[in-house]
């Protein structure tokens, strides 16, 4: 039986989590910056499985440690989202570099 080799797992993580960077760094829509960092938390997730796949398979940490990733992504996005809602309403826009709420 052929398995995937380790550095592809990690190259495919790599490319994720550098298009979730640019997504962050580029976007100017709270939304888009929002899903960009949900790209970088799933390269984490990738690398965590495949190094448990790689290294210790026998005992389950690697899916334990990407099952509460999994939870702290589900809450960055309801938390998030929650945000940005409040901040449309009182704004009328998800732009990030028009939200000024802490400015005097």
């Amino acid at each position: 039986m052929m398995t995937i080799p380790l550095w592809m797992f990690l190259v495919v993580a790599a490319l994720l989590f550098c298009i979730g960077v640019y997504g962050v760094l580029a976007r100017r829509n709270a939304v888009a910056i929002l899903m960009s960092v949900e790209l970088m938390l799933n390269a984490v997730n990738i690398n965590l499985v495949a190094f448990w796949r790689y290294i210790t398979p026998d005992n389950m940490s690697g899916q334990a440690f990407a099952a509460f990733v999994f939870v702290v992504a589900a809450a960055e996005a309801a938390v998030g989202l929650a945000i940005i809602i409040a901040v449309y309403r009182n704004r009328r826009s998800v732009i990030v570099e028009d939200v000024n709420l802490l400015k005097w």
